[in-house]
């Protein structure tokens, strides 16, 4: 049986742009690619059934394309009810370019693409079901789509569709919709078994639901279930409104209700079959698909898996084979990537044919020259050829992720591209290679050499490593050391991923051999030194390989980006620091935090107890405060409903319900006209068990048993402004701005004998706006240390400082805090609660005031708008690629980041170089301080924690809060308050 595709072009395209979240871009034209990837692999997925031989049912013989054409001039359907659609988000900036270039292919290949000027692209897939059903009643058409206005098509299987007595004995062919995914037809047999309709009552119940997406009125409540349900009882639309009095409660008063305007709502749903439009079933046969054609395009667009799958399609030879990576060695397992899951967890086309993309990509050098050291002589040889290197690459292997914990499997090393050693110390065979004694010993001159220069990627984890094996990794500050990870962030902070696997990808054209291929993953994943030696070596000496070629590509590029010296300088030192950051650790005090969980968790019951006092006060019931849903239905259920509620306006929408977040439930506790105190207790609830579970229990269970202390991860690479972030646990996030948050900092202390150093930036943000906006105003208050927020209160109302009052102090501190942020008068008044005029004035006197600020800010958009990113005090860059935007918000989001990045990028900046300052000081010794004796443990936003002994406090005290002030050279004093205590909590 013949097989037609009619593909649902903007489906399909928005499809694939939603299901590839990975940025691609095309390495000529540098145009966006991911959609166009992955609507390209759709379509030869299609394809590839037509080959011979190819055992699945519906093989397509032809295939066309529909399409909407009428953009924003509108359909009929817009002109019978203007409301339609009218609410769409505008579609994502870079969609539009990548679908011109997918219809332009789609041209190109001969592929017959169809639309109709005022009708939608499933009017005109409807007149094509129905003309050919009536000229070629054998054809079998599948749709693509999901589309569920396309069931009323739906027609067979064949054995359900056969001619009527006195015609033809001719099959005739179903029509079904068709997932090209997963291979699955839906048809009328499957629309029967899934709702108990035939495609004649679709439109009836499409009628009923509405469509909240495309703005049809539908009968209120009433969704796909019980629309199916009410025609299954009463066969259609119009008997069942002739019955709607007998409908009883709630679903009969909505049906009554909705009455009026379902007759409009069915005319938007049902489908023109009788759009003027020609179409050659001939033209569409896949067999004048001029196929070759494409490969020049995929060339461009960089699409390499996909040029050999089209030769093999056309029947030519493809240029290599496409079930292994060319240069790598037979013994090698190729990898795989894993599929990157779309929207509801979709994992299907998209992401399986990006990973056998990643998976057959060539590389452009040849093979590594990979070699396992298992002797001392060849040990000997390779610190001989190690010793004369310009930098050393290393990597290391263990048998797990925790630096304290993972034991050393191997060091990998090189001293040149495409040739790179594996020296393993564990293995499954043990006697086929040297200990790790023997050597570490070798090596440790190399690895230890302050003034070698070292290369690899992600290196804080490699001296981590090191050092739980007893060797210092030194040289990471040495003129030409490169961490490729950290090189990455620096050129491109907006990177999807700066993981080596990809960047081997993206930068070598090289598909880096798959760990989980080697050692499993979940539950059956082994550790490293089961891996036989050969495969182990080839997976290891790549890393050290692929790190060193990189620092030869980046290098250069960090230098003409002028970033050399915030890598020489900042960034690569840094990578030391934070790993004595981790290694160290801090105290944390068990006790402590059991003590506090009891005394919230007595709170918390207290809580609850009112919680269902006063809802059984008002509801005559109890609901789970856990429970948004539940909670939703108390606040916002009217009292007469079957669940009662409070009858509480809703404020905000989501997708299952009104929303109670933490915005929400704050408005209404500031609401004088609501008067129940629930809630407040729900916002007080959630705040105490936040506290408990993400903090006081995970506090407690990440205490390292050996060390007592917990040893946080800290990252250089994932803020876009520069700044450090913390996990496992998140330390930044520990809350300051209550009183109960900031009692957790009680639990952590000092080690007997020693205190806790802290010292934060004063205002940090603020001057350095001052100083980066040559404000005059601004500099002079700081200079004469005034209480910023009072000087500015005083300069925006033209009083002096004496008169300014308290909210007048408030409102200027407000405004000092949020203008590196664009705050705006709406959430200056929401925070200040005063009308919103008010905090239009605010503003206004305040950029009249400072004119020097606001000239600055408008310089930032100004530089990101004609240079496409925005640059630090130290020469950062943050890319901001929507300063031009057609979409309002997202330009005005972009306009914002233009000047928090200069800003909070400079602090960043600034802290960072106090911590290379600070860290190298402490570690090499001061005239007071020996070497050693004082640790840097944290760094939570503009503070620093340190511990001392105690009787080396106060001059470790005073270097700190000095060195932190002269960071930099600015126009206007920076300000450090530093404190000594015996817990985190009183050093504040």
């Amino acid at each position: 049986m013949p097989t037609l595709y009619l593909i649902d072009g903007y489906a399909q395209f928005f499809r694939a742009y939603h299901a590839i979240r990975t940025p691609m871009t095309s390495p000529v034209t540098k145009e966006p690619t991911n959609m166009t990837f992955g609507f390209v692999g759709m379509l030869l997925k299609l394809l590839k059934a037509q080959e011979p031989g190819l055992k699945r049912a519906g093989r397509p013989d032809y295939v066309a394309v529909t399409l909407d054409v009428s953009g924003d001039r509108g359909t009929f359907r817009s002109r019978l009810y203007p409301d339609y659609k009218a609410h769409r988000p505008p579609p994502p900036e870079d969609l539009f370019p990548q679908v011109e270039r997918c219809l332009a292919m789609l041209r190109e290949l001969g592929v017959p693409i169809i639309g109709a000027e005022g009708f939608e692209a499933d009017d005109v897939i409807a007149t094509l079901v129905t003309r050919l059903r009536r000229e070629h009643p054998d054809l079998q058409i599948r749709m693509i789509s999901k589309d569920k206005d396309l069931k009323q098509l739906l027609e067979g299987p064949p054995a359900d569709a056969r001619p009527a007595a006195g015609e033809q004995d001719v099959p005739i062919g179903p029509v079904s919709l068709f997932d090209v995914h997963t291979d699955l037809a839906f048809d009328a047999r499957s629309l029967e078994a899934d709702t108990g309709l035939k495609p004649s009552q679709v439109i009836d119940m499409l009628t009923l639901m509405g469509d909240t997406v495309d703005n049809v009125p539908g009968v209120d409540g009433v969704g796909e279930k019980t629309a199916a349900a009410l025609m299954k009882e009463w066969g259609t639309l119009e008997n069942l409104l002739a019955h709607a009095a007998e409908i009883k409660g709630k679903r009969g008063e909505k049906l009554r209700e909705a009455a009026p305007r379902l007759p409009l709502s069915r005319d938007l749903v049902t489908l023109r079959r009788d759009v003027p439009i020609e179409f050659d079933l001939g033209a569409a046969k896949v067999e004048n698909i001029q196929l070759m054609k494409m490969i020049p395009i995929l060339k461009e667009l960089g699409f390499n898996r996909y040029q050999d799958e089209v030769r093999l399609l056309a029947g030519e030879q493809p240029v290599m084979p496409l079930t292994t990576a060319v240069s790598r060695p037979s013994h090698a397992p190729s990898r795989v990537a894993s599929p990157r899951p779309g929207p509801g967890g979709f994992d299907g086309l998209f992401g399986e044919i990006e990973a056998q993309e990643r998976a057959t990509s060539t590389r452009t050098a040849e093979s590594g020259e990979y070699r396992c050291v298992r002797t001392v002589t060849d040990l000997a040889a390779l610190v001989n050829e190690l010793r004369g290197a310009e930098v050393v690459s290393l990597d290391t292997e263990t048998t797990g992720l925790s630096p304290r914990d993972a034991k050393l499997c191997g060091l990998c090393l090189s001293a040149k591209s495409g040739v790179a050693f594996y020296v393993p110390v564990r293995s499954p065979d043990p006697d086929s290679h040297l200990d790790e004694r023997t050597v570490l010993a070798a090596l440790r001159p190399i690895l230890e050499d302050p003034a070698g220069s070292k290369c690899g990627h992600n290196l804080k984890y490699d001296l981590l490593i090191l050092r739980n094996a007893g060797v210092e990794l030194r040289g990471l500050d040495a003129e030409g050391s490169c961490d490729s990870m950290v090189a990455s962030y620096l050129i491109d902070a907006s990177r999807s991923s700066h993981g080596l696997d990809y960047l081997a990808l993206a930068l070598l054209n090289r598909t880096n051999i798959s760990i989980s291929e080697l050692i499993g993953s979940g539950k059956n994943q082994r550790t490293f030194d089961t891996v036989p030696l050969n495969l182990a070596t080839q997976y290891a000496a790549e890393d050290a390989d692929v790190a060193m070629q990189l620092r030869e590509i980046m290098m250069p590029q960090l230098r003409a980006l002028g970033l050399m010296p915030l890598m020489r300088d900042v960034e690569m030192p840094l990578v030391e620091v934070l790993a004595d950051l981790e290694w160290n650790g801090i105290r944390v005090d068990p006790h402590e935090l059991d003590r506090q969980r009891a005394r919230l968790q007595k709170q918390i019951d207290g809580i609850l107890g009112r919680l269902h006092a006063e809802s059984k006060a008002a509801l005559g019931r109890v609901f789970d405060p856990d429970s948004p849903k539940q909670l939703a239905a108390a606040l916002f259920n009217k009292p007469d409903h079957d669940l009662p509620g409070l009858g509480i306006s809703g404020q905000k929408r989501t997708k299952t319900g009104y929303s109670t977040d933490a915005e929400v439930l704050e408005a209404l506790g500031e609401d004088d006209t609501i008067t129940t105190p629930i809630p407040k207790l729900i916002l007080e609830y959630r705040q105490l068990t936040k506290l408990v579970s993400t903090y006081l229990v995970a506090l407690r269970d990440a205490i390292h048993p050996a060390t007592g202390r917990v040893h946080a991860s800290f990252h250089q690479t994932v803020a876009a402004t520069g700044r450090l972030a913390s996990s496992d646990p998140n330390l930044q996030n520990i809350p300051i701005r209550t009183e109960v948050g900031r009692e957790i900092r009680r639990a952590f202390v000092a080690e007997p004998g020693h205190v806790l150093i802290s010292a934060d930036y004063s205002q940090i943000e603020l001057r350095l706006l001052a100083h980066l906006a040559r404000d005059p105003a601004l500099i002079e208050a700081f200079q004469r240390d005034e209480d910023i927020h009072t000087a500015v209160a005083a300069q925006i109302h033209g009083v002096t400082p004496d008169k300014v009052t308290r909210e007048q102090r408030n409102g200027a501190k407000m405004v000092n805090f949020g203008i590196v942020y664009g705050i705006t008068a709406f959430g200056l008044a929401r925070r200040l609660k005063v009308p919103q005029e008010k905090a239009a004035e605010i503003i206004d006197g305040y950029k009249r005031r400072f004119s020097g600020i606001t000239t600055f800010l408008q310089e930032c958009i100004e530089q990101a708008r004609s240079r496409g990113y925005v640059t630090t005090m130290l020469g950062r860059r943050r890319p901001i690629p929507d300063i031009d935007s057609r979409n309002p918000s997202r330009r005005s989001l972009a306009e914002r980041l233009s000047i928090n990045s200069v800003v909070q990028g400079s602090a960043a900046d600034l802290i960072k170089v106090a911590m290379v300052d600070l860290h190298r000081r402490f570690r090499d010794g001061q005239a007071e301080i020996p070497a050693g004796a004082v640790k840097m443990l944290l760094q939570i936003h503009d503070e620093l924690v340190f511990e001392a002994p105690e009787h080396l406090a106060q001059s470790a005290k005073s270097l700190v809060q000095e060195r932190m002030e002269k960071a930099a050279d600015l126009r206007v004093p920076l300000k450090a308050d530093s404190h000594i205590a015996a817990n985190w909590f009183d050093g504040k």
